[in-house]
């Protein structure tokens, strides 16, 4: 054989045995750098739609990466400085001034400044698709370092609105362009989107607060098994998966629960199908929910405790009104003794509902109590729950029929049958979406249609106080010793548990549990990124 072709051969050889020990780690996988990070951290939210763009929703319950905003939350739910350097109201909390730095560049080199401000929320309240701003007016710049945003209605909750909206530039943006080449001023620059597979972020050289440690950053769109068969090839630093792995192991990784602000519960709609729609033409009301001892039967007949413990693998918190107990206003009060099976039959057979042909199922007025019950499909979490409650509800005489479905189905029947919803935030306005009277039936908003005026009062007096002071009122909301939406009053919802988010973290890598967000619902894990580090090398690990 020629000489030269045995020593190309030989060549060839060297460059795949390099080339491969570049490409696998340890475990047979693509490596990466002690300085990069790969997660699947972000299946909460799923991969935006419209791309990396706040004004159409990116970053609106998590940290935004590429983006500013006026402020954050810490751990122990406080407000900290990011933009803004100080932030007031006036006495009737229907006008907010934010005072913001002046040393802010966005990535393309042009000065951040409250123009940029006022434009982003006006541009977000236009569109509708981040946080609530229903109750702003509109967003004005002062002078260069200072916003007024002025409400249309008091709103102590306004300031929460200050932590959500990441800042554009208002000279440059493009809403059809945006969202795929964002431009922000946040701790990481947009590289490359992948579609349906992943973002590619760098390191913000020029942000203005405490640098992150790492210089890379890739998050993969990979949800349930998917993230945890990643995280298996040790080709992952963070995966989130379902509740059900939560008790599973991984060489190599440790087995992270994040206390979360999410609550999952059942809508109930409280009010008769008499074929009235709202003015998308959508369908209002269910004639079994609308009885209220149906709702009492459900909400005192399931057991809470056994659903944490049983279908959520036993990380779930047994909630009774949709408030998380690590919220200042969760209210104890609202808490009942569930899983009474005799209490809800005899509040059923009290209501006249009674089982007359032994099928047991009970009916009244030849009308029997059985209810559609739709969850998404790719929920686990509340696909368990739905069938639990199914489960237990057989035993009380009703029927639950548990079924899987997706948005686009759900939107045509989300104010008829019962959902499993998912709530949670650090601003009690949420709970004017869920249950103020003249929400009802709008959007997502009150989708079990509660009118109730003591409730409506309770919400209104506590959007004209204090934040701080407010609280009690937002706690009265649940039950206030006569009235509330809890079980003991309304019982517009079986509110069933809160929720902890599961994460496998890589051995190497410190999150720093003890600043780690409280998550709301549909966070993400990267709310104290800036904190993160790597303690030991991946190849020590791997």
């Amino acid at each position: 054989m020629d000489q030269k072709y045995i020593i190309g051969i030989i060549a060839v050889l060297l460059i795949a045995v390099i080339g491969g020990a570049l490409f696998m780690s340890g475990s047979g996988t693509p490596a990466r750098a002690d300085n990069e990070l790969v997660v699947a951290a972000f299946s909460h939210g799923g991969e935006p739609e419209a791309g990396y763009d706040p004004m159409y929703g990116w970053g609106d319950r998590g940290e935004p990466l590429i983006q500013s905003t006026l402020m954050k939350m810490n751990r122990n739910m406080t407000y900290e400085n990011d933009l803004a350097t100080s932030w007031k109201a006036n006495d009737d909390f229907t006008e907010y001034t934010v005072n913001i730095r002046d040393d802010v560049k966005f990535t393309d080199n042009t000065t951040l400044d409250a123009d940029d401000v006022a434009f982003s929320y006006n541009q977000a309240k236009t569109t509708g698709e981040t946080v609530d701003l229903s109750t702003m007016d509109n967003a004005t710049a002062v002078d260069k370092n200072t916003v007024k945003f002025t409400l249309n209605k008091p709103d102590s909750t306004f300031s929460d609105k200050l932590l959500y909206v990441g800042i554009v530039p208002s000279d440059s943006y493009n809403n059809e362009t945006y969202g795929t080449n964002p431009v922000g001023s946040g701790p990481f620059k947009f590289v490359q989107w992948d579609k349906g597979q992943q973002v590619i972020l760098e390191k913000n050289p020029d942000y203005y607060g405490k640098q992150p440690e790492f210089d890379k950053l890739t998050i993969l769109f990979q949800q349930n098994e998917a993230s945890f068969n990643s995280a298996k090839n040790h080709e992952l630093d963070i995966a989130a998966v379902p509740l059900a792995y939560a008790n599973e192991t991984i060489d190599g990784y440790h087995a992270f629960l994040s206390e979360s602000l999410d609550v999952r519960g059942i809508s109930l709609p409280v009010q008769n199908n008499t074929g009235e729609t709202n003015e998308d033409g959508v369908a209002l009301g269910n004639n079994i929910t609308a009885d209220k001892s149906i709702r009492e039967a459900l909400n005192y007949g399931i057991s809470r405790e056994n659903i944490s413990k049983g279908a959520l693998n036993g990380v779930g918190v047994p909630n009774y009104d949709g408030i998380s107990h690590l919220l200042p206003w969760y209210n104890k009060e609202a808490a009942i003794k569930d899983g009474d099976i005799d209490k809800a039959k005899d509040i059923l057979k009290k209501g006249g509902w009674e089982d007359t042909d032994g099928d047991g199922i009970v009916e009244k007025d030849g009308v029997k109590a059985s209810i559609n019950l739709y969850y998404p499909s790719d929920a686990t979490e509340r696909q368990a729950i739905a069938v639990a409650v199914a489960e237990q509800a057989k035993e009380i005489g009703i029927e639950v029929n548990a079924t899987g479905s997706n948005w686009d189905e759900m939107d045509a029947i989300k104010f008829t049958d019962p959902i499993v919803w998912g709530f949670g935030s650090t601003d009690p306005i949420t709970m004017w979406g869920e249950y103020y009277s003249d929400q009802a039936g709008i959007g997502y908003n009150n989708p079990a249609l509660v009118n109730n005026s003591a409730v409506d009062a309770h919400i209104d007096k506590a959007m004209s106080q204090p934040r701080e002071s407010s609280y009690a009122e937002w706690s009265d909301v649940s039950w206030d010793g006569t009235t509330g939406i809890s079980p003991k009053g309304d019982a517009a919802w079986l509110w069933v548990s809160e929720i902890r988010y599961t994460y496998f973290v890589d051995d190497s890598l410190d999150i720093s549990e003890d600043t780690f967000k409280l998550q709301p619902h549909g966070g993400d894990a990267f709310g104290n990124i800036y904190d993160w580090t790597r303690v030991s090398s991946l190849n020590e690990t791997s």
